[in-house]
């Protein structure tokens, strides 16, 4: 069984860059009156994955937008890594058994994506001083996947032409419909809101160079491309690490 599904997650991604990073992005509904409960679940699940020599994931809860209330993007070395007999093992003996039936007594939905993106030092990296993430997950139209990845790489030409940090850029290899999504890094709402002090030519002239028509086109263009959009803020959940 391990061998046959192993050949497949083999399919699902190939190609993958050596300095690629491989994660499983969780998002999760609590059933009425049970978030906190879920949130201390997760915390217990990611203590006993770092112990077992995990990286750890990164955790936040919904402040606005989508429908979910907590999102988990957790580093997972590979596929085949993650569906390993030997990583179930490992699982088991550490006390593992029974997670799953109690995330479900609580959770009123879940939806989970697995991706590539950057190098897991980078995502941690990013993570150190975050306290508030923007994220933005698409599912692009018929022929339009390649164009889509495009624009958002061309959209962090942008942020940086114009001193600001880009967004990281995550693509599906299995799992849940969407196609791609960015997570952008912040110390706090006021952070993220915030504008550089550049003249409006500066910002014009950024977003040609990055190669959209003008910086007016920039949202225009992604609605060409997408079937489907949604944009959520949320604030970092900490670890007793943290």
């Amino acid at each position: 069984m391990y061998g046959l599904l192993l050949g497949l997650l083999a399919v699902l991604s190939p190609g993958q860059a050596q300095d690629e990073g491989t994660y499983r992005a969780l998002l999760l509904r609590a059933a009425p009156g049970h978030l906190t409960e879920l949130i201390d679940l997760y915390r217990e699940r990611v203590g006993l994955l770092t112990a077992l020599g995990e990286d750890p994931p990164v955790f936040m809860r919904h402040s606005q937008g989508d429908q979910w209330d907590l999102m988990l993007l957790f580093p997972i070395e590979s596929l085949e890594h993650y569906f390993s007999a030997e990583r179930a093992e490992r699982l088991a003996q550490a006390g593992g058994v029974g997670f799953v039936d109690r995330v479900r007594a609580i959770t009123a939905w879940q939806e989970e994506l697995f991706v590539a993106g950057p190098p897991v030092d980078t995502v941690a990296a990013r993570n150190a001083e975050a306290g508030f993430y923007h994220v933005e997950i698409f599912r692009a139209l018929p022929g339009r996947y390649d164009a889509l990845v495009e624009q958002r790489v061309m959209e962090n030409r942008y942020y940086h032409r114009s001193e600001r940090d880009g967004n990281l850029i995550f693509t599906r290899l299995a799992g849940a419909a969407w196609d791609v999504f960015t997570l952008g890094f912040y110390r706090d709402i006021q952070h993220f809101v915030a504008t550089p002090d550049l003249a409006p030519e500066v910002f014009e002239q950024a977003a040609v160079d990055a190669g959209f028509e003008s910086r007016g086109a920039i949202g225009t263009y992604l609605r060409t491309l997408i079937d489907a959009h949604h944009d959520t803020l949320a604030n970092r959940v900490a670890f007793e690490s943290d």
